[in-house]
């Protein structure tokens, strides 16, 4: 083989070996290439999932507090509720016996009559105390149950608690706007206001 045989097969194996190496280099980076766009895809999507979890962890949150807030408004409610009907069963309780105790009022007002007869027509004191003996018992218990009669005479009128049957000129400047007389006695249940006196007001 000649000298020039041997140098054109070492350019030819060279020239092999520079191709080779390019193929190489060049599916290297196509490599590099594709590992970098996985990588970014990879990227993406942890983004993505990130971005969806924050997403459902949003929606659970505000789930939550709709629930908490619906919670809320029915515990109030029912505490209201429970409140109202404790009252109206406290009420009712104190005033169950208002019926009755109206039915009584002109029983009372009768004892009242017979005491102003009684002492117009000098009753003997016997009389007056079996009398005011009975009376006692039953306001008694009638009291004990809450009842009171309404004070009225000589006091400031007051639609509230009283009843003007009339108006005539006070007696004196201090008695204009005040109950001159008591026509008939008002009375209380438990502080609540179960019949108005019935007065005469000065002016």
């Amino acid at each position: 083989m000649g000298k020039k045989e041997k140098e054109n097969i070492n350019t030819e194996d060279n020239h092999l070996e520079d191709v080779s190496f390019e193929d190489q280099t060049d599916e290297n980076i196509e490599d590099q290439s594709e590992g970098k766009e996985k990588g970014k895809k990879s990227k993406k999507k942890s983004k993505s999932a990130k971005k969806s979890d924050n997403e459902l962890l949003a929606e659970y949150e505000e789930k939550c507090n709709e629930l908490n807030d619906k919670y809320l408004r029915l515990y109030s409610e029912f505490d209201n509720y429970r409140k109202r009907t404790s009252k109206e069963r406290l009420d009712l309780l104190k005033t169950a016996s208002q019926d009755i105790m109206i039915e009584l009022l002109p029983v009372l007002d009768d004892f009242d009559r017979a005491f102003v007869a009684m002492s117009d027509n000098n009753a003997q004191e016997e009389s007056v105390k079996g009398v005011e003996l009975i009376f006692n018992k039953l306001f008694t218990i009638l009291s004990q149950k809450g009842l009171e009669p309404l004070e009225a005479q000589g006091k400031e009128f007051d639609t509230d608690f009283h009843e003007a049957i009339t108006n005539i000129p006070a007696p004196s400047e201090d008695m204009k706007g005040k109950v001159i007389d008591v026509v008939q006695k008002g009375y209380l249940l438990n502080g609540k206001i179960i019949r108005f006196a019935k007065v005469v007001v000065g002016n």
